[in-house]
């Protein structure tokens, strides 16, 4: 039989080492995977937000294989149907301006710290800075990575020269100085996802907005683990009178092929000319199909409207297991992006995480302490008592 696990450490570097399970993964099928064994697991961590509509979805593997037979690569010298028609949707869906597409997450950061850039040289040559979340996640990548805000992703590396204001989520005092000096843009998520699934109130959200239209500074919104409908509408902001001038999106868009990308607002579309960016693979087609097919399940064939009814039923379950578990101090989040807290030390999360694989279900951790659920839009009301119920015999064991 083959050591995965030995010819992973061999040959792959080390950068996951510390995160890896000891699963070997040889097949998804809707909300579950299965490892080399047979063993089955229900999927409640999702790719890290990716699996929307779970594993070989039917509608994904279908405009898999029709994309497939028509072309894989033809570059951007040529028009991109399945990509023009994936920008106009999700245009129409948002801001009605342009959008711009990228391989990743961190890839559409880089791209929006440029896009900031000629909104400074042609817009605003008198601003600098960018206010950034305490506990913010943008991605690794060099100019990403000074945007997010964990100490211990920071590590050696060398940053770029441009300013970034940090501010701590809720402050508004603090909020307020920074806006008050004029920077060029704010940047966050609705809800910090790498930073202990944090949702911002409406509150202080409608503060943000209320500033950056007083001070005329730019509105970017980071969509990238809340969007294609993980909060219960295609993105979070569009529950809230947020007008951003920026979405940024990937993960759940390219229906688990890489796909990311940012939608301006039409007076900020062509801040971007000829040759400022570019990319080779993006739009991919074949991720730009697969993006096409997450939009028709999420609003042609009622995965988003069904997803609805599981996220309140998720949530109503683990309240009602709160009320009677001495073992959850808070479950925050939004939608079907969750948080658990339960007060308990790293090494006994991890022995929960533990025993609930070995259950079979699998559940990611964030912050080291954080249990968090990313689960796909598809999960039933079944398979949510199913969890609950392993969850709190778990937590007996583990705690008590």
């Amino acid at each position: 039989m083959t050591n995965w696990a030995e010819l992973d450490a061999r040959y792959m570097m080390p950068t996951y080492s510390h995160l890896k399970l000891p699963i070997a993964i040889e097949r998804g099928e809707g909300n579950y995977l299965y490892d080399t064994a047979g063993k089955r697991y229900l999927d409640l961590f999702g790719g890290l937000a990716v699996n929307v509509l779970g594993h070989s979805h039917p509608r994904l593997i279908e405009a898999l294989n029709e994309q497939g037979k028509r072309f894989l690569h033809i570059s951007n010298v040529y028009l991109n149907p399945p990509a023009i028609t994936l920008a106009k949707r999700l245009s129409d869906l948002t801001l009605k301006g342009k959008v711009f597409f990228t391989n990743s997450g961190a890839e559409t950061t880089e791209a929006a710290i440029k896009w900031l850039h000629k909104y400074q040289t042609k817009v605003a040559p008198d601003r600098e800075g960018i206010v950034v979340l305490k506990g913010g996640f943008h991605g690794r990548t060099l100019g990403a990575l000074k945007l997010t805000r964990q100490p211990s992703v920071y590590q050696d590396f060398p940053l770029p020269t441009f300013e970034v204001i940090e501010v701590e989520p809720e402050n508004l005092t603090e909020l307020e100085a920074a806006l008050a000096k004029k920077p060029l843009a704010i940047l966050f998520e609705p809800v910090l996802g790498s930073g202990g699934v944090i949702p911002l109130s409406e509150a202080y959200l409608q503060r943000i907005g209320e500033l950056t239209q007083t001070n005329d500074v730019r509105l970017l919104i980071d969509e990238i683990q809340t969007g294609m409908g993980r909060t219960g509408t295609l993105f979070a902001y569009q529950q809230t009178s947020l007008q951003p001038d920026l979405i940024l999106f990937a993960k759940g868009v390219g229906g688990g092929l890489p796909l990311g990308g940012m939608i301006a607002k039409p007076e900020w579309s062509d801040l971007f000319g000829p040759g400022d960016h570019g990319t080779t693979f993006a739009p991919s087609p074949l991720s730009a199909s697969l993006g096409n097919a997450v939009l028709d399940c999420l609003f042609d064939e009622g995965v988003l409207e069904g997803a609805r009814a599981s996220i309140d039923y998720l949530w109503k379950k683990l309240f009602e297991l709160a009320e009677h578990s001495p073992f959850i101090k808070e479950i925050r989040g939004k939608g079907m992006m969750i948080g658990i807290v339960t007060g308990g030390e790293p090494d006994q999360i991890k022995a929960l995480r533990q025993k609930m694989q070995e259950a079979g279900i699998l559940i990611d951790i964030t912050q080291r302490t954080i249990i968090r659920l990313l689960p796909p839009l598809t999960l039933t009301q079944d398979e949510i008592d199913i969890f609950v119920q392993l969850l709190n015999n778990k937590l007996n064991e583990v705690f008590s």
